[in-house]
């Protein structure tokens, strides 16, 4: 599957490896935005070990 994405990608390796970087940095964006908050309103807080 990499072999792929990385015969698909345009240009010399120098622009590849920055395609990718900011593919990346664009899928964890994504993840902590959306994605993280969405999944932390399904866990239950309660039962919580450390008490103040």
């Amino acid at each position: 599957m990499y072999a792929a994405l990385w015969r698909v990608l345009p240009g010399p390796v120098w622009v590849r490896i920055l395609i990718l970087l900011v593919l990346l940095a664009v899928v964890l964006y994504a993840l902590v935005t959306w994605v993280f908050p969405w999944v932390d309103s399904f866990i239950v807080k309660e039962g919580d070990t450390v008490g103040t």
